[in-house]
């Protein structure tokens, strides 16, 4: 039995301790989070105890923590687990500063231990599906990807304005599927942004619409849109081009039903956010994270990738400020 601990007791935090709880080889033996009674209440329902950070890092039972509290933590965590020699796993971002995620990079690698960056749609059964078939070469070499990405609204401005910006916190999930899907790294960047939805999104610093390009070492295209406003659901899809085809991953609907009338044809719409369209890869990825403790799997999503989807959102910032390409070397 793996004794794990929680940091965070949010609405991710608990969509991972319920799925660790469903693990055979897993315990959540302590819940640690800011707000003592949160933590009280998620360790009371999966049998944990709440404690304090240190008492959960010191305890040489526990060999694995599972980061799901606020980014400015991140970093820290990592570090303390790192040196107490125990596997990770934690949410994205690593961390909001380039240097710190490098850091934490190092440390992981000195350390020797797992760490796992929480992008959770490479695990989904749908993007899998795609990767896996597109490996196989059923297109041939890709060529061009193209993603939409878009939440159905803006979160709090308190959130947005300790967020990073759009780059760092929305589409840094975006930039991690370009490198995993075109098997390639980007070496340009140009960023387009704009405050459409609510104008105190600019007045704090941010956007919430972005259009992004980016070139590859290959010389692979991938286009991204992001919106912070889709008023029929969270809409997340993207096609790749190429050379002998393309292959498509559409939305996720609460049902498949379609009806079919004198005036119409009609669907439901996409899945309302991230919790539901993600559910089955919140629960695939935290099963790796077991496979990789327990069987020593190769982890899919490392602290590596965290750092390089962090470089590519701290060039799509810059080169929406300077308003042109921005080359990686120059990040």
């Amino acid at each position: 039995m793996i004794d794990t601990a929680l940091f965070g007791a949010g609405r991710i935090g608990k969509i991972h301790a319920a799925n660790l709880a469903r693990l055979p080889d897993m315990r959540l033996k302590y819940v640690v989070d800011s707000h003592a009674p949160a933590a009280r209440e998620l360790a009371a329902v999966h049998g944990a105890e709440a404690c304090s950070a240190e008492q959960a890092l010191d305890d040489p039972a526990v060999r694995a923590v599972v980061i799901a509290s606020s980014t400015d933590t991140h970093a820290e965590l990592i570090l303390a687990a790192a040196a107490r020699g125990k596997a990770i796993f934690c949410e994205k971002p690593v961390d909001l500063e380039l240097e710190r995620a490098r850091q934490c990079a190092r440390a992981v690698a000195t350390a020797g231990v797992p760490c796992l960056i929480g992008f959770q749609r490479r695990y989904d059964p749908t993007f899998a599906a795609l990767k896996a078939r597109l490996a196989a070469g059923e297109i041939g070499a890709p060529e061009m990807l193209i993603v939409t990405s878009r939440d159905p609204g803006a979160p709090p401005l308190d959130y947005i304005r300790r967020s990073g910006g759009i780059f760092k916190d929305m589409l840094i999930h975006d930039f991690d599927i370009c490198r995993w899907i075109l098997d390639d790294e980007v070496v340009s960047v140009h960023a387009s942004a704009s405050a459409l939805s609510d104008p105190a999104i600019a007045a704090a610093g941010d956007a919430d619409s972005t259009a992004v390009t980016l070139r590859t070492r290959q010389g692979r295209l991938c286009q991204i849109n992001t919106s912070r406003r889709a008023a029929y659901g969270y809409d997340q899809r993207f096609e790749v081009l190429g050379s002998r085809g393309m292959l498509q991953a559409g939305n996720h609907r609460p049902t498949e039903v379609t009806a079919y009338g004198e005036r119409a044809v009609a669907a439901d719409l996409p899945e309302p956010f991230f919790l539901e369209r993600y559910r089955q890869a919140y629960a695939a990825e935290m099963a790796h994270f077991l496979e990789v403790m327990r069987d020593g799997a190769a982890p899919r999503t490392t602290v590596e990738d965290g750092v390089r989807a962090l470089e590519l959102a701290d060039a799509a910032t810059r080169s929406w400020r300077l308003g042109r390409v921005v080359e990686l070397d120059q990040v």
